[in-house]
């Protein structure tokens, strides 16, 4: 059975959070990826899976080791998704800075 996966959900796992900063750099095989976590290699296989199944990991075989690395694509649909929200907190932020700032002087 093929489940759909959704990436809000893939990436609210802290685990799976390490994996993506992980391979954001360099293509990984699940070996190299595991032997950062402190948990069973299957657990890890699984977070792999998981985040495959959604599209924010791809995988390349290369010879008989299957290497993952970050979907660029898919990462920038998730981060424009994202944006929006950065910017109404940046701007509520910046509003309280500043009625901070008028606090302070006037004091």
């Amino acid at each position: 059975m093929n489940l759909r996966r959704d990436v809000f959900q893939a990436i609210a796992d802290p685990t799976r959070r390490a994996i993506l900063l992980l391979v954001a750099t360099q293509s990984m095989t699940a070996g190299a990826i595991a032997a950062n976590f402190d948990t069973a290699r299957p657990t890890v296989s699984k977070h792999l899976q998981i985040l495959t199944e959604c599209e924010l990991l791809q995988q390349q075989q290369n010879g008989r080791e299957i290497y993952y690395h970050i979907n660029a694509k898919k990462m920038k649909e998730v981060a424009d998704f994202i944006e929006p929200f950065r910017q109404m907190w940046d701007e509520r932020f910046n509003k309280l800075e500043a009625i901070m700032q008028a606090y302070k002087t006037k004091e």
